[in-house]
């Protein structure tokens, strides 16, 4: 009997689709969004927090650095523990967070705010660290460690960036990732901006990270706004909250490499 080769291929083509259909999302990764979504939507946080969401996206942008319950992470220049209370709440009691900040941070902006915050019974996973970014006090072993609206002040506030991104690689497992969210700056601009306007250049940010003997993993748009054109102090009344924003994901290789 002469075979139907389009009929063949129909039924093919419905194979496939029931097959797709019978495919449900990873356990892992459902249990992680239902834990991102649990913590940015938590009655507990503060309501200052809660305000600011709807600029920083914390949701997506959780999601795209892969954080998950657990997890032990840190943020570095955490600041007064915005995304330090959103992790604490994601890795829960199983998983640990790291809240760094150096001196300057700390004495001017971050010490009664942040220590407000951690007395907070929910955020007993969260260890407080006060050190400074080119020995940031990093244990070792990490899933992730992010630093969220800071590397361009790493410039003017003269940090050994060297250091720092090689402490960084040291303490992820091979695998960890290296999250990096800071406002752009002029294209080609390097470092020309980063105390005037609080802008850098994301070109300089990637390659001194890879420098340090990380792979680019992926890019998101999530923080994007063309309509900055990158000339205004991210301060400024008209465009803070709303600056276009680079959003970098680097990983540690499975087997470390010297940096270059």
């Amino acid at each position: 009997m002469p075979i139907d080769v389009a009929d063949a291929h129909h039924r093919l083509r419905k194979l496939v689709v029931a097959l797709l259909l019978c495919i449900s999302v990873s356990p892992a990764v459902d249990a992680s969004a239902a834990a991102i979504t649990a913590a940015v939507t938590s009655a507990g946080r503060p309501a200052e927090d809660r305000a600011r969401d709807s600029d920083r996206k914390p949701d997506a942008i959780l999601r795209f650095f892969e954080i998950t319950p657990g997890q032990r992470v840190a943020e570095l220049m955490t600041g007064r523990g915005y995304y330090a209370e959103l992790l604490s709440r994601v890795v829960g009691s199983k998983g640990a967070v790291i809240a760094q900040n150096n001196a300057f941070v700390v004495k001017r902006f971050a010490d009664e705010p942040l220590n407000e915050r951690l007395a907070n019974p929910e955020l007993a996973n969260v260890n407080r660290v006060d050190a400074e970014l080119a020995d940031p006090g990093l244990p070792n072993e990490l899933d992730a460690v992010l630093m969220i609206l800071f590397y361009h002040d790493t410039y003017w506030q003269e940090i050994d960036r060297r250091a720092m991104n090689r402490a960084v690689f040291d303490a992820l497992k091979p695998g960890g990732l290296y999250g990096i969210v800071d406002h752009h700056a002029e294209a080609g601009s390097g470092s020309r901006d980063v105390k005037s306007l609080h802008r850098v250049d994301a070109e300089l940010v990637k390659r001194e990270i890879l420098a340090a003997g990380f792979e680019f993993d992926a890019e998101s748009d999530g923080l994007r706004h063309p309509e900055d054109d990158r000339s205004a102090n991210v301060f400024d009344a008209g465009i803070r909250g709303r600056t276009d924003r680079f959003v970098f994901r680097f990983r540690k290789p499975s087997r470390d490499q010297a940096p270059n």
